[in-house]
């Protein structure tokens, strides 16, 4: 299957890297690279001589959040447009967080909106000590609404009350302490830290793990149907509203909306 946004590397010894392949936009969440993502992870989901999963991206930003065309189209879009937008991200960040194999998160560089969500669907996202990370979208009249559920259930609701609702950016030691990361390591150290994660499960039988990670995924949290359509839902609805419309009519205008002092 061939991909425009997005690049599968597969190891003769079974480890696929995802590739979000957008360097130059930053790696920033279109239409299309929503929908090439969820193919290559159903793709790794249905192949069995892939064992381990790295979630990486090219070029200086792991992910800077929504797409401005992506935005700009849902400035003006019906209402059921908006939802089938929304869920297409929402069931991509659900392709990846079902994949029957460990996925590691490779972050580096920046993670705004849904970076963060795409971290949070890892099974352990190691990233450098200079990462940036922020859940900016309240900031243009937004929530972070699909990515919600994924978020609370990484980092717990404590640990997500701190970040969720402020927009503020943290660095890669914070982003350790509240559960989002794993692991804070120097840019020239990430890949060896990456390898350390992979080999054990080199290890490992590959049907026990996919039945292991089932079961955790069954224990945590349900992040259910009803739950993903009630995420697109509440999005929905701020865009709606009148702050989602002057947030995203500033941002555009390169000007501060009226609740930034």
């Amino acid at each position: 299957m061939s991909h425009e946004t997005v690049t599968v590397e597969v190891e003769g010894r079974g480890v696929a890297t995802l590739w979000l392949d957008r360097a130059d936009k930053h790696n920033a969440l279109s239409a299309q690279m929503i929908r090439e993502v969820h193919e290559a992870a159903t793709a790794i989901s249905q192949d069995d001589a892939i064992r381990v999963v790295i979630l990486a991206a090219k070029g200086r930003t792991f992910c800077a959040g929504g797409d401005l065309g992506w935005m700009r189209d849902q400035f003006d879009a019906t209402p059921e447009t908006r939802a089938k937008e929304a869920g297409a991200l929402a069931y991509m960040l659900q392709a990846i967080n079902l994949i029957p194999k460990p996925v590691i998160g490779r972050i580096h560089g920046n993670a705004f909106g849904g970076g963060v969500g795409m971290a949070s669907v890892c099974d352990i996202a190691i990233g450098t000590s200079e990462v940036t990370m922020a859940l900016t979208e309240t900031r243009l009249g937004l929530i972070p609404a699909t990515i919600g559920p994924y978020v609370a259930a990484r980092m717990g609701e404590a640990n997500a009350r701190r970040v969720f609702m402020s927009g503020r950016a943290f660095k890669g030691a914070e982003a350790v302490e509240l559960g989002l990361l794993a692991r804070a390591v120097a840019p020239e150290d990430l890949d060896a830290a990456i390898e350390a994660e992979v080999a054990p499960y080199l290890q490992t039988a590959p049907q026990a793990v996919a039945r292991a990670k089932a079961l955790l995924r069954h224990l945590g949290p349900p992040i259910t149907p009803e739950v993903i359509e009630h995420s697109i839902g509440e999005l929905v609805a701020c865009w709606e509203g009148e702050e989602a419309r002057a947030g995203i009519s500033a941002f555009f205008a390169k000007e501060k909306p009226a609740w930034q002092s």
